[in-house]
């Protein structure tokens, strides 16, 4: 049982996934929040719940208010939900002989 919403258990496990990318893997990630890997792993494959004591913790580590992670503030716009990873690339119009062309 947790205290926090669907959405925002979501918000958490999503930063989790980003600090495990940035961080260079779960191990540096469990190892700043004081938790055990195979605990962060069951939370970010949502095996386990996200606890408020969980969601406290990432907020400490990312310094960022609980309200605003548990909002999804800390995960920059267009980041994969499932691995952490930001786009490559941004979009762009594609130009041929000078004119924009629309992709359809």
């Amino acid at each position: 049982m947790t205290d926090l919403t669907l959405t925002e258990q979501r918000h958490v496990r999503t930063a989790l996934r980003v600090l495990r990318t940035r961080m260079g893997g779960g191990c540096a990630v469990g190892k700043a929040l004081h938790c055990v890997y195979s605990t962060l792993d069951k939370v970010c494959n949502q095996r386990r719940t996200v606890t408020a004591r969980m969601a406290v913790r990432v907020a400490r580590l990312v310094d960022m208010p609980v309200d605003d992670l548990l909002a999804g503030k800390f995960v920059p716009e267009g980041t994969c939900p499932h691995c952490g990873h930001a786009p490559d690339f941004t979009e762009e119009a594609t130009i041929v002989d000078g004119a924009p062309v629309i992709n359809r």
